[in-house]
């Protein structure tokens, strides 16, 4: 059996921990998945998992000790340590003692055929990761076909992107593009682009939706510029009653998905 580790200053430690920062993620082209459903999920979709760390201590759950022997089987590396080290690499407390580092994937518009997605969301410039990863695990309970993350924002793979999508960043087709080369891309697949704005005359409830479409939303501060607004085939608001002015971005995604949606 490999030794425990109980040191914090591990190098493998040492590089789980710099995973949780943008600068780390972006210089080793990992990212830290943390949790045994998520773990699991990203080894059954086939993801490359480089290493897992896991607390013996902690795992209590036959699930979580299947999950490492059939990791250990496919020559994943498996490294035990201390219930304190799993403790200091934790997002969130209580940690359920396993997380792993695993490679990111590059995915892009030429290798994504438009005939292939009949419904989808585009997210420009995103703030908010808890927002990006909540939307994806919407996008997975309608059925949505693939999420795209336009003019920068959020890095996709930050851990509470992860957490939040509840796996579904492991099946979904997620592709990082500028707004105008994804626009001329829509465009030649013959997608309606639906832009959201709180100045829009259509009601969402009244809007004609024809497939394939892409629901557009711009950033929680700023929205859609006039530009992104000019591009779209249809604008739709969201009627606010209250003295509020807009929607939580991933509350208004979740709305419009579930009305345009075919059941």
């Amino acid at each position: 059996m490999t030794e425990l580790l109980t040191s914090l200053s591990n190098p493998l430690i040492k590089q789980a921990r710099s995973l949780r920062q943008r600068k780390g993620r972006a210089e080793t082209g990992l990212f830290l998945v943390e949790g045994i459903h998520h773990v699991g999920e990203a080894a059954e979709a086939g993801w490359d998992i480089q290493s897992v760390l896991y607390a013996p201590d902690l795992l209590t759950s036959d699930f979580a000790r299947s999950l490492i022997a059939r990791l250990e089987a496919k020559n994943v590396r498996t490294q035990p340590v201390s219930a304190p080290v799993m403790d200091s690499l934790a997002g969130k407390e209580n940690p359920q003692g396993i997380l792993a580092l695993v490679s990111q994937r590059a995915r892009t518009l030429s290798g994504l055929p438009a005939a292939n997605v009949s419904s989808a969301l585009a997210l420009v410039s995103p703030q908010d990761p808890g927002n990006v990863g909540s939307i994806l695990r919407t996008m997975d309970a309608v059925g949505a076909d693939a999420l795209f993350l336009l003019d920068g924002g959020v890095d996709v793979y930050h851990p509470s992107v992860v957490r939040a999508s509840m796996g579904t960043i492991f099946w979904m087709p997620i592709i990082h593009a500028a707004f105008d080369e994804f626009a001329d891309w829509a465009r030649r697949g013959g997608m309606q682009l639906i832009g959201t704005s709180a100045h829009a005359e259509t009601d969402y409830r009244k809007a004609q939706v024809m497939r394939p479409w892409a629901l557009i939303l711009g950033s929680e501060q700023k929205g859609l510029s006039a530009s992104h607004l000019v591009a779209c085939n249809m604008t739709v608001s969201l009627p606010m009653r209250g003295r509020a002015s807009s929607l939580n971005l991933s509350v208004a995604a979740g709305v419009l998905l579930y009305e345009w949606m075919e059941w």
